[in-house]
């Protein structure tokens, strides 16, 4: 039966969901004990994400952006729809869509965003992916990582939650630094940022009860 008072996740995803097996591996283990992950959320009806979703018993649902002729009927029809579902934080866990200052808004400090790397390295508009693999390895950089933070109008310009650094090797290419950051920092501390941010609104709600 439903624990009532954990904090309701919703998981935004676009393709392949590694950072939400990660999320789901997490509450299997009981990482994630004040939250569970009611709802997982698709840009796209191929992302793999929604099958790692449905193999773990998780509801999922298609967003197209494509389906609505603006993007403001798109978000205000997603915020209604997160709404019905109670949803009361928010992962963007590689949602490749730039959400409005308005839909930020409605979910202030109950959205969070891992980013691959040591904000505010590397970050902000058009570092995304490989992107910002190529650019610390261009760069020179010796150590990198990764990043959790809250969601606001800024890209990657929200508050910081969780950072976990990554050591560069010298044979390192943007591919297996995006594999070794992910195994090493991202699927680490965001299952713990999640667990940490749905704990505050637990506790949140017990209190103004």
């Amino acid at each position: 039966m439903l624990n009532t008072e954990k904090t309701r996740i919703a998981v935004l995803v676009s393709g392949g969901g590694t950072n939400l097996q990660a999320l789901i591996d997490a509450q299997n283990a009981g990482i994630i004990k004040s939250g569970t992950i009611s709802l997982v959320v698709s840009s796209s009806p191929k992302a793999y994400a929604l099958e790692r979703a449905k193999n773990a018993g998780i509801e999922t649902a298609v967003a197209d952006r494509h389906s609505y002729s603006t993007k403001e009927e798109f978000e205000k029809q997603l915020i209604a729809f997160l709404d019905e579902k109670k949803i009361e934080l928010i992962i963007l866990a590689g949602f490749m869509y730039i959400l409005s200052p308005a839909f930020i808004a409605h979910y202030r400090d109950r959205m969070i965003n891992v980013h691959p790397s040591l904000i505010p390295s590397f970050c902000g508009d058009g570092f995304y992916g490989l992107h910002v693999h190529e650019a610390a390895l261009a760069y020179g950089v010796k150590v990198t990582g990764a990043t959790v933070h809250f969601v606001n109008e800024v890209t990657d310009g929200g508050k910081i939650i969780m950072q976990k650094a990554v050591d560069i090797q010298e044979d390192d290419t943007p591919q297996t630094l995006q594999k070794r950051v992910m195994q090493e920092a991202e699927w680490k501390i965001l299952p713990a940022a999640a667990e940490l941010v749905s704990a505050q609104i637990m506790n949140e709600k017990r209190s103004n009860q």
